[in-house]
């Protein structure tokens, strides 16, 4: 039998194409690919724009592109991953969970019950594909243990995910999907999965959700060399005659 593959996805990051969000998409790929990721999300409130450029320019920083948005829906936020095309907002949770489904996506519930951040009411979850448990943008665990009490009494699968609206705090929580792809060519790499192979993984629940990536001294070069990454960025886009594509494009080419 086939080994799974584990596969680390962002699942929950906002670009500067969020009302909220400070970070270029061309900077989040690097940062992603710098901390050895294996995909991020870009996950706008109701723009999909730049994540399907993301999605696009991804394979470029060796991450798989994945488009998605974060969706307010008339009762609470709700993340549309892998879809092309933007749910209108304003519907209906469960009507939205349905869009996305008929997009084919997968409806994920960010932030459940934290109605000081357009958390879905735990009434309002009739269905969905998937809970955040883990938002490392909570500053207690209450919110994340109840989530995740709710998701296991419900056999919801689990999602962890930084919510990132600065650069450094890409990757903070993640999930690692386990993903076993089907191929006739020998012993199958991560270079064979798809997105087809992710989505089915995730709807078995063959997830784990990782809040920490190495030791905290190299957790913290790492966030350093983000912010030190993004002041550079911000420099040089203001100069005209000086390149600003980011070195991992550089690398590529």
């Amino acid at each position: 039998m086939t080994a799974p593959i584990p596969f680390t996805i962002d699942f929950h990051v906002h670009s500067d194409d969020s009302y909220d969000g400070h970070e270029p998409v061309e900077l989040i790929l690097e940062h992603a690919a710098d901390i050895d990721l294996d995909g991020v999300v870009i996950t706008d409130h109701d723009e999909i724009g730049e994540s399907r450029r993301a999605a696009a320019l991804a394979p470029e920083y060796g991450l798989l592109g994945i488009p998605g948005v974060e969706v307010s829906t008339r009762h609470g936020h709700l993340l549309a991953i892998g879809v092309e095309e933007r749910p209108d907002p304003g519907q209906p949770f469960m009507d939205t969970v349905a869009a996305v489904r008929e997009l084919g996506g997968i409806a994920i519930v960010p932030h459940p019950f934290q109605r000081s951040r357009h958390g879905v009411r735990k009434r309002r979850i009739r269905d969905a594909d998937a809970i955040e448990t883990y938002n490392s943008m909570l500053f207690t665990g209450y919110r994340n243990r109840r989530a995740r009490t709710f998701a296991r009494r419900r056999e919801y699968p689990e999602i962890g995910a930084s919510d990132a609206h600065y650069l450094p705090n890409v990757g903070r929580a993640y999930t690692e999907v386990r993903v076993t792809p089907e191929t006739d060519n020998g012993t199958p790499t991560k270079a064979d999965i798809n997105g087809e192979d992710l989505v089915e993984a995730i709807l078995e629940g063959r997830t784990q959700i990782r809040g920490k990536r190495t030791p905290i001294h190299k957790s913290s070069v790492q966030y350093a060399k983000g912010a030190v990454r993004k002041s550079a960025f911000v420099l040089t886009s203001h100069a005209p005659l000086v390149p600003t594509v980011p070195a991992s494009m550089e690398r590529s080419g």
